[in-house]
């Protein structure tokens, strides 16, 4: 791809985005939007979690301009012919209620099947209902909700410095989640069992989100997609028009989309 190419908006068959938790303090709407602005896809859809209606209703409403302004360029897209499918996770489960409808262009499932451009057919879910089976009760326990809420105050402050000195976006959170022993068998418990329901299911693999944790993997023949989260790490699962699945970091695309946009502009200039 040339550097001109690049600077064209990203153009993609398909987006998977999840656990953006708008309405949480700890939420980066601005890198969503961002994402978002930077991006055209023919579907669009949204793995639960996008509202943080928990949050909301523990600390009360908290919905600043960025994450109004996440909103509506989801319903632009829509009422702009974007497929767009939202797929509630617990964090908005009070969206399930309205499963089978269309909201503002917008339909509301509680799973899909997602069928790419090669032919392979994918379930698409958020996943929270496998926490029974992996004992989710451990991590929570381990950590707590007003824990995770406390990494990620401190991740808030933390980049803010960094961004003083012009260093790019970096998760505590994350961090801590790959270098603690119960977390990471957590999350292997969590993908065995999502890739159980997808062998049950008769498909070629799934797309899920719910446990913040961006993993692409493939046992079996069954394929496994995380499409992280916009809390910590700032990840989207994307789809090429000849059906490629890629799982895309925006402070790493970001970064690139600069460097390109500044070799370009210095080649104007000469």
């Amino acid at each position: 791809m040339t550097d001109v190419q690049r600077l064209k908006p990203l153009r993609y068959r398909t987006v998977f985005i999840s656990d953006a938790h708008l309405g949480f303090r700890g939420a980066r709407a601005d890198y969503l939007l961002d994402f978002l602005e930077s991006v055209e896809c023919e579907t669009l859809y949204l793995v639960g979690d996008i509202l943080d209606i928990w949050e909301m209703r523990r600390r009360g409403l908290r919905w600043p301009d960025s994450h109004n302004a996440v909103i509506q360029n989801i319903l632009k897209r829509a009422r702009n012919g974007t497929r767009v499918i939202y797929i509630p996770g617990n964090h908005d489960e009070m969206m399930r209620n309205y499963a089978g409808m269309s909201v503002e262009g917008v339909s509301i499932e509680l799973r899909a099947i997602h069928e790419c451009a090669d032919g392979r057919r994918l379930l698409v879910l958020h996943g929270d209902e496998f926490d029974t089976v992996v004992q989710c009760s451990r991590l929570v326990s381990m950590l707590g909700h007003r824990m995770y809420a406390w990494l990620i105050w401190a991740n808030h402050w933390l980049n803010r410095v960094r961004k003083a000195f012009n260093r790019p976006y970096w998760s505590l959170a994350a961090y801590l989640k790959q270098r603690t022993k119960n977390a990471m068998s957590y999350i292997a418990n969590y993908e065995d069992a999502l890739l159980h329901e997808a062998r049950e299911a008769d498909v070629d693999g799934l797309v899920c989100g719910h446990i913040h944790h961006a993993q692409m993997l493939e046992r079996n023949g069954v394929l496994y997609c995380n499409d992280g989260d916009w809390v910590e790490s700032c990840t989207a699962l994307v789809e090429s028009h000849q059906g490629a699945l890629e799982l895309i970091s925006w402070n790493d695309v970001k970064a690139t989309l600069t460097t390109c946009k500044e070799a370009h502009e210095a080649a104007r200039a000469a």
